[in-house]
């Protein structure tokens, strides 16, 4: 993954490599730590919702070899591109642009505690210096 992150919900463990959410967060800091988590996750997820739509097989799914189906996905991810600089549309559906994620797992913290902290001290930081209007 080389410098990056994951983000998942709460049925995934907290990894170093994957953040999840805090099941019981103690704090603004905390507090703020999940609500950028899932609103960076729900951007991720409507992506996914107009790419399934747009291109059907990544909903019923793809049976071929793994490289042939990462290629499948690159290509998918490089049509919407020009797709959304040619101005078409995408078909409607069911949009789940407004439904809200709901957790309703147990945070399993099984390692990743030092990525998440970096960034809940980020926030704790901007809340002391006043870097943030809540």
């Amino acid at each position: 993954m080389g410098n990056g992150i994951l983000l998942g919900d709460s049925g995934y463990p907290s990894r170093r490599y994957l953040l999840t959410p805090i099941h019981n967060p103690e704090g603004q800091a905390e507090n703020l730590y999940n609500e950028s988590q899932i609103r960076t996750r729900n951007v991720v997820e409507r992506t996914f919702g107009i790419w399934k739509r747009r291109f059907p097989v990544l909903s019923v799914g793809i049976r071929c070899r793994l490289n042939l189906a990462q290629r499948i996905v690159v290509a998918c991810a490089i049509l919407h591109n020009i797709a959304c600089q040619q101005n078409e549309e995408v078909f409607e559906g069911d949009d789940e642009e407004d439904q809200p994620v709901v957790y309703n797992g147990v945070e399993n913290n099984d390692g990743g505690v030092e990525e998440r902290e970096t960034i809940i001290d980020y926030f704790r930081n901007m809340l002391t210096a006043g870097g943030f209007i809540i």
